[in-house]
């Protein structure tokens, strides 16, 4: 039997983690194993308990959920720890700061219930909680703000040697993921098989030092290999 996913619910409004908690109690294969009502006690129970996921509301008092995702994921102990962020807006300036800091996505705080369990499902599998339009959205705004990616920034210098790694197929999965699309879609653009994919994505992955595949979508537009379309 698949032992059930370890949920910590950090956020400033405990009538939203009573309800998350119900929620996520109520499935069979995943548990709450601890709230948190700051990043701070967010990075201690984390320590703690080691869930593998962690719903975190961007905005918290004191030490917010941006600093302690960074804190998370700077920890060696905590590298299988998954933060999917809460926003109540789905297009926030935080997200893409979020996921520079190690998180693996996010979610508006008005989604269903169906699609909350299934964003911590998808999370606790490694995969990145960011659709297309999302992908693309979020980090051509950030970049067009002023964020890094250009050929001659520090994005590029510090990624081009571990890039260079990279064989010409992985580079092309790169891209694609960048793109925001799954494994099966990048499977059938490329012919090839969607573990096939998968095995170039960990590669990828390992060779980057990313630790999931909303930080390969980072790494590829801060590097420069993939710029934002200009509308």
């Amino acid at each position: 039997m698949t032992p059930a996913i370890k949920v910590l619910l950090a956020d400033d409004q405990a009538l939203l983690r009573s309800a998350f908690r119900v929620l996520v109690d109520s499935e069979p294969d995943m548990r709450v194993v601890g709230e948190a009502a700051d990043g701070a006690q967010a990075v201690q129970v984390a320590r703690a308990e080691r869930p593998d996921v962690v719903l975190m509301d961007i905005r918290m008092p004191g030490t917010d959920g941006l600093t302690a995702t960074r804190m998370i994921s700077a920890d060696p102990e905590l590298a299988d720890v998954r933060v999917v962020m809460l926003t109540t807006f789905e297009v926030d300036e935080y997200v893409v700061q979020s996921l520079r800091a190690g998180a693996s996505g996010f979610l508006g705080k008005g989604a269903e219930p169906d699609e909350l369990l299934n964003a911590i499902r998808i999370a606790a599998g490694g995969e990145a909680l960011l659709s297309p339009a999302a992908t693309k959205g979020l980090i051509a705004t950030f970049l067009a703000q002023g964020g890094s990616g250009a050929e001659d920034g520090p994005g590029a210098a510090a990624y081009s040697e571990r890039l260079a790694a990279l064989t010409t197929r992985e580079r092309e999965v790169l891209v694609l993921v960048a793109g925001g699309l799954s494994n099966d879609e990048i499977a059938e653009r490329l012919v090839v098989s969607p573990l096939t994919v998968k095995t170039h994505v960990n590669r990828a992955m390992a060779k980057l030092g990313a630790r999931d595949r909303a930080q390969l979508v980072v790494i590829a537009y801060e590097s420069g290999l993939v710029r934002p379309r200009v509308e």
